[in-house]
């Protein structure tokens, strides 16, 4: 079918986590005349992939807040989205205790319930974890995980009973423009589809959708790979652990399975992948080096071994952070993407800041400032970075 649709005020390119959560959150404030556009299936690209861990540890205050404002809704739709509370802990090594100190110091200062904690408090929540080498954690209680994909249909569910469209198998090819403003979308059809505001939630294909304007929103797509290794026994409900000593992050899934990932990003060039064709399991090399970190980590499985293994992109910005924020030189155009694996756990305080840019033209929380997520940071040289890093782990945020 090709011709021209008088179509919606408002056109969102992506129909994953964040995508959804934008459309939710402009039928909330009253903009109902809404329509997403998704190439594939929802949740099919990134959301699907997503470890799913929720906690407010960041090393950049904004982002922060934002997870720690996500939290409530976690914690509302609790089965819903799969959550559970199992907690959330930072180990780290004697080189990063002063980062940990001072991240913690800066959560806490935002209303984040999270405290450090010594080795015997640590083993006290995790009776089978080795933590000889662990030199001080930090505990957010409220911490767990929940599942991307039952989030993002609660996303939509939401936006379609406040009046969104939703329309998928849907490919935009290009962004329209007329003078300085945008004026819609074109289809792989042919099919145009006209709109004051477009929104660019498209993850890695985002950057060529903006590339058609002249734009450049600098992102790579990297693979990064996951493991499920069955502990031998059940678990209980055990504390996410997001290991800065040996790199990696660790949670229960299921009865008696773990999900192990991977937080050394020194081999980011050799992961960068086309994200229309990757390979989906790990390869051997990856599976050993995980095998070890796990064993080190977690001696007291008593008959650990790996069921299977997937892998995921990341649509990784050069500073690791995401953009949210209008697309200068181009009135109605909205981007929000390049998120870098951090979208899952602040996806619904990312859609109330987009809510906040196209409403109201600015953020309206003071923790949440929109200029640090602007594109133009890039040109400028001034990304936006960790205020406390950890050593070895510069990209846990």
């Amino acid at each position: 079918m090709t011709g021209r649709n008088t179509g919606p005020k408002t056109v969102i390119i992506g129909g994953g986590l964040i995508g959804l959560s934008i459309a939710r959150a402009l039928t909330e404030r009253g903009i109902t005349d809404v329509l997403v556009l998704e190439r594939h299936q929802l949740a099919s690209g990134g959301t699907g992939k997503s470890s799913g861990i929720v906690r407010a540890h960041y090393g950049v205050p904004s982002l922060a807040a934002m997870a720690w404002r996500s939290l409530p809704l976690f914690e509302k739709l609790g089965a819903e989205v799969g959550f559970r509370q199992t907690g959330y802990c930072v180990l780290v090594g004697e080189e990063n205790v002063e980062a940990l100190k001072a991240n913690t110091a800066m959560h806490q200062g935002l209303g984040v319930e999270v405290d450090l904690i010594d080795n015997d408090r640590l083993s006290s929540l995790w009776p089978m974890l080795h933590v000889d080498d662990v030199a001080l954690a930090s505990y957010e209680p409220r911490g767990g995980f929940a599942d991307a994909t039952q989030l993002a249909l609660h996303f939509s569910q939401r936006a379609r009973e406040q009046g969104a469209r939703i329309r998928q198998n849907v490919a935009v090819t290009r962004i329209l423009t007329s003078g300085d403003r945008v004026s819609g979308v074109e289809l792989a059809d042919g099919e145009v589809v006209e709109a004051d505001t477009v929104i660019v939630a498209a993850g890695w294909w985002s950057a060529g959708l903006l590339a058609g304007l002249g734009i450049d929103f600098p992102v790579e797509a990297y693979r990064s790979e996951l493991l499920i290794v069955d502990a031998g026994e059940p678990l209980p409900d055990l504390p996410v652990i997001s290991d800065l000593v040996s790199l990696q992050y660790c949670r229960v899934e299921g009865a008696g399975q773990f999900l192990v990932g991977n937080s050394d990003h020194a081999d980011f060039g050799s992961k960068l992948v086309d994200p229309d064709g990757y390979s989906n399991i790990a390869g051997e090399a990856s599976i050993e080096r995980y095998a070890e970190k796990v064993m080190h980590r977690f001696p007291g499985f008593p008959d650990p071994s790996v069921t299977h293994t997937y892998a995921g992109v990341y649509d990784v910005p050069p500073d690791w952070n995401p953009v949210i924020a209008p697309v200068g030189g181009v009135d109605g155009l909205v981007l929000a993407a390049g998120f870098a694996g951090h979208g899952f756990k602040i996806s619904p305080a990312v859609g109330d800041l987009v809510a906040d840019l196209v409403v109201e033209g600015d953020s309206t929380d003071p923790d949440v400032p929109a200029r640090d997520f602007r594109l133009e940071r890039f040109a400028e040289g001034t990304p936006l970075t960790s205020l406390h890093p950890y050593a070895g782990a510069g990209e846990m945020r």
